[in-house]
């Protein structure tokens, strides 16, 4: 029994000198240095495991195809290279001052297997600038930017300039949206239904938390937009149109047919976004 007492003790003594250190402020977070080492060495190491146990079972398709990697080459240059430069070519000045500094992909295009590459392109990662791209590319698209990055590290500077303005007006052909694609951004309306469940998470992509705050998703909480709570029970959209299911999906995807002048800016919202958005919203009351 003391023992128990001793440990539950000794755990809450451990917990108020972390809320102690932590509320102090002394912990230095500017990012003119870098975290100190066993900081870094926690964040890359929860980074790298986290990866390896997420990504266990996805199963990589063929990669290598010449057109692949010329579209991925094109996606890499037009999306990755600000942050993480490319063969004979530096990162962009604004990714040189971040921390953790983005990685040269060279390496990890090398130890990094397929299916990592794909889960880290799709999700992002958290406490780093890398973004998750799974709302804004195909599939098709993020397997090619993979299998371009195992090539990356065989290419180079000279190869790299020369293949890049000769790949890229046919590969962004190749990328453009298709009759059937879920990224157009100016086709009419076709549906009302979403997934409000994914609409949580694409409320989180498309930032909306930077300017409204909403129930259920934390983030910065900055009051420049009206908060979203009970937005179900609001009469209109904007103070413009009949709050409806397929009005919100026209409000998300062009606020500024309705309001010109308006504060909410045009996010380039897809129709499947616009709709899980929409339901998501829904659920507010």
């Amino acid at each position: 029994m003391r023992l128990l007492v001793g440990l539950v003790l000794g755990a809450l003594a451990l917990i108020g000198a972390a809320a102690g250190f932590v509320y102090s402020g002394v912990y230095d977070i500017a990012a003119t240095d870098q975290h100190t080492a066993p900081v870094f060495w926690l964040l890359k190491t929860a980074m790298r495991r986290g990866v390896i146990h997420h990504a266990r079972d996805i199963d990589a398709p063929a990669l290598g195809d010449p057109a692949q990697v010329a579209l991925g080459r094109a996606l890499y240059d037009d999306q990755c290279i600000r942050c993480h430069g490319a063969p004979g070519v530096a990162p962009e000045p604004f990714a040189l001052g971040l921390r953790p500094l983005p990685a040269n992909l060279a390496n990890t295009g090398i130890e990094w297997p397929a299916p990592q590459l794909y889960w880290t392109i799709k999700h992002g990662l958290k406490l780093t600038a890398m973004p998750a791209w799974g709302f804004r590319l195909r599939d098709d698209e993020l397997w090619a930017i993979v299998a371009y990055v195992q090539r990356l590290p065989y290419e180079s500077p000279k190869a790299y300039r020369e293949v890049r303005l000769r790949a890229r007006a046919e590969s962004l052909r190749r990328a453009a949206p298709r009759e059937g694609d879920e990224r157009p951004r100016s086709d009419p309306l076709q549906a009302t239904t979403g997934d409000p469940v994914r609409g949580r998470h694409v409320m989180q992509q498309h930032g909306c938390i930077a300017c409204h705050e909403i129930p259920g998703i934390v983030g910065a909480s900055a009051p420049v937009g009206p908060p979203l709570d009970r937005m179900a029970m609001h009469s209109f959209i904007g103070g413009v149109l009949e709050n409806t299911p397929q009005n919100m999906v026209r409000w998300l995807r062009a606020p500024e047919q309705f309001v010109p002048d308006g504060a909410m800016p045009n996010l380039g919202v897809p129709e499947r976004d616009a709709r899980d958005m929409a339901a998501y919203l829904a659920t507010l009351r």
